[in-house]
């Protein structure tokens, strides 16, 4: 043994009392607290700078276990490592051969499925989420589902794409979209490496044909604006709550789930404003409608509907009134159709049938302007413009079917 080294015995130890610092000679020491805890630590210096490494506590780390730490550190002086940087690059290296472990078991399932359970609380629209899932187990899943995410590559891609590309080129587009979401959140979590192999620009652009060339733009199926007053006023003498709801929807011309999902706070009846928060808007922004006589009308005979809040609640009155049972009652007629096209119904009537300013129309649809330039120029909602514009909209759809409509911009001739 050599001289000044294990001066410690653990009968010693035992007898040791709090506040000491007891030591074992060739920088071992043990300090007792005044707590009656005992840890090991080793004193050194290192580039002229003294420096104290913890090696644990007394209770877990024997006097052996310590003084062979200690024997290690004094090996990686010698051959002029600095100990506590060592020990803290061998963490960090365990860390990552442990998140390589866990990439090389964490499939492409699991990323996506914990990417929409992450996801989906910013989703505005119910849908989403099962939106996400079914196209994933239909095309992606069955291809590379269950490998590594790490193995995901651009082959694989185009094999899950390929199928669909030209023939349900909407599809294969969102598909294309949410593998590359996943990818990227993947690589974000270490999962794996590299460049995403589902990304667009300058990547699959150079292997798969252009979505616009191969796909025929689908817009919403629209009623004619010519025909919606005599259809409005069918309806409007429904006192359902799906009549009602879908009433409300065609007046304000907003998305089904923001007129399904209207609360009676948020009608400001003093002021004729319908005041749509930011987290139920699709913008992520708080949106204003305003009130009409005949939306006010509709609000009347609604209330004795009223469940928790909800102007026009579903069954149970936990949750609003259901798209499906609003789009029944457009079905029964109008099988071809689709809820939200009446929106288009008002977007035609606006240009064809007013003198409205275009930015009015869409402001009254909650678009955001493309035009970055006009957008800021634009800070107002335009609310004035758009109340005038909301009640000539509200007297179209409720002239009488049997009168005479003369559109404005035939009027020089009559």
């Amino acid at each position: 043994m050599a001289k000044g080294i294990h001066l410690l015995t653990d009968l010693r130890i035992k007898k040791s009392k709090s506040g000491q610092t007891l030591n074992d000679g060739g920088g071992l020491y043990l300090q007792v607290r005044k707590s009656g805890t005992k840890d090991w630590f080793y004193r050194y210096e290192f580039e002229g700078n003294g420096r104290k490494k913890g090696l644990g506590s007394y209770s877990t780390i024997s006097l052996q276990n310590a003084r062979e730490q200690a024997q290690n550190c004094r090996l990686l002086r010698n051959r002029g490592i600095d100990p506590i940087h060592h020990s803290k690059q061998q963490k960090k290296e365990a860390k990552t051969q442990s998140q390589i472990k866990e990439a090389k078991s964490k499939t492409f399932k699991l990323c996506a499925l914990e990417y929409i359970k992450d996801k989906k609380v910013e989703w505005t629209n119910a849908k989403h989420q099962y939106q996400w899932t079914q196209s994933l187990e239909h095309y992606a899943f069955p291809i590379f589902g269950d490998l590594p995410v790490q193995e995901i590559n651009t082959g694989l891609v185009v094999d899950a794409l390929k199928a669909i590309w030209t023939t349900k080129t909407e599809t294969a587009t969102r598909v294309r979209q949410r593998i590359e979401a996943i990818l990227d959140y993947a690589k974000t979590l270490n999962y794996r490496a590299g460049e995403n192999p589902a990304r667009w620009k300058g990547h699959l652009d150079k292997v798969l044909s252009s979505p616009n060339k191969v796909r025929e733009v689908i817009h919403h199926p629209a009623m004619p604006y010519i025909e919606i007053p005599a259809y409005y006023q069918e309806i409007a003498k429904k006192q359902t709550i799906g009549g009602l709801a879908l009433s409300f929807q065609i007046l304000s011309a907003t998305r089904s789930g923001e007129a399904r999902g209207a609360t009676w706070e948020e009608i400001d009846l003093k002021n004729d404003i319908w005041n749509i928060s930011s987290e139920r808007m699709k913008t992520r922004r708080p949106f204003r409608v305003p009130l009409t006589p005949e939306v006010r009308r509709i609000l009347k005979a609604a209330k004795p509907f009223k469940q928790n809040g909800f102007i026009f609640p579903g069954l149970s009155g936990a949750k609003p009134i259901s798209d499906t049972a609003v789009r029944s009652i457009l079905k029964e007629t109008h099988p071809k159709l689709t809820v939200h096209g009446f929106r288009s119904t008002f977007r035609d009537w606006c240009a064809e049938q007013t003198n409205f300013p275009r930015e009015v129309a869409e402001s009254a649809l909650a678009h955001v302007l493309e035009n970055k330039t006009e957008a800021a120029y634009q800070r107002g909602d335009l609310m004035l413009k758009r109340r005038k514009l909301m009640e000539s909209w509200s007297k179209y759809l409720t002239v009488r079917s049997n009168s005479k409509v003369v559109p404005i911009r035939k009027k020089k001739n009559g």
